[in-house]
């Protein structure tokens, strides 16, 4: 392992892919669950990037872990990252539209913010990220309407869905703190692992998969989340969470918002508005202002 600084014009372009990868994945996700139900879909996606990352590692000639301390720990990761969060999302957008699913599910660096306010106290907090996060959060309203809240009543527990996924992304962000003694492609795998050992059982028992006949779209909608939107992101993911640090990792979900929204703009024939590209600005300018390095904050 180096500690030599990373290259932070590299690390903010990754971010910016991860925001790419993520942000559409509620698109996908949104065509997949038509046809496939949420236990099989998650299964499906987190088995197919266990395998990919599992070819990955022997090309590269990595191996997993062997202390079942590690396993233990990647375990409690599966389960915020993947196992709870994907599951309870996908289950939530069978009600919400992926646009406010990808909104609020972009809460996650509020949750970081606070968590590490009051609890943990892993990283640097002060007046400028609080800023950055309020800004944020103005940028994400901006992009989905105030109109776009009158749906609470009935889409309650679909938005409840969403948000308790930003909160088990906001506990991954910070608990990925501990794995600074793995690679990246390695955790990334032994979470995909515990995801396909937990959920494969769980959607053959639940959903009879054998009896679905999914579209092709489904199909390749799943297969594009599972490659692209899983094994390539949470590479990226996880290098992301030693480069940069968790809450800078966690603010992507503001661009990862616009993504979604700029999405459904392009694919379903949504339109863009000046609040929205305002608030897709605002978004931005919260990012930046969280990922500013520490050592140019004060307050």
């Amino acid at each position: 392992m180096t500690n030599k600084t990373p290259n932070l014009i590299i690390e903010f372009a990754l971010l910016g892919l991860l925001a790419l990868l993520w942000g559409s994945s509620y698109m996908f996700i949104k065509i997949a669950v038509a046809d496939f139900p949420p236990f099989t879909l998650i299964a499906t996606r987190v088995t197919i990037a266990a395998i990919l990352l599992l070819l990955i590692m022997f090309f590269r000639k990595e191996r997993l872990p062997k202390d079942p301390k590690t396993w233990k720990m990647l375990f409690i990761q599966a389960i915020f990252n993947s196992i709870a969060a994907w599951t309870i999302l996908v289950w939530g957008q069978q009600y919400i539209n992926s646009g406010l699913a990808s909104v609020l599910n972009s809460t996650s660096p509020i949750f970081v913010f606070f968590i590490t306010l009051f609890i943990t106290r892993h990283e640097p907090i002060n007046n400028v990220k609080l800023l950055g996060a309020c800004v944020g959060v103005l940028g994400v309203i901006l992009i989905v309407g105030v109109d776009s809240l009158n749906g609470l009543a009935s889409e309650f527990l679909g938005q409840m869905a969403a948000l308790f996924g930003a909160f088990l992304y906001a506990c991954s962000a910070i608990y990925g703190k501990k794995f600074t003694h793995l690679r990246g492609l390695v955790t990334a795998t032994g979470t995909m692992i515990w995801a396909t050992i937990c959920l494969v059982p769980l959607s053959l028992i639940i959903d009879k998969p054998w009896n679905l006949t999914p579209s092709p779209n489904a199909i390749i909608a799943t297969l594009i989340l599972s490659i692209f939107c899983t094994g390539g992101a949470l590479i990226i993911y996880f290098r992301l969470v030693k480069t940069l640090g968790s809450m800078r990792v966690a603010s992507q979900a503001y661009l990862r918002a616009g993504v979604g929204i700029l999405l459904g703009i392009i694919f379903l024939n949504e339109h863009i508005t000046l609040i929205i590209g305002f608030g897709l600005l605002t978004a931005i300018i919260g990012v930046v202002l969280i990922n500013l390095p520490n050592k140019n904050l004060k307050g």
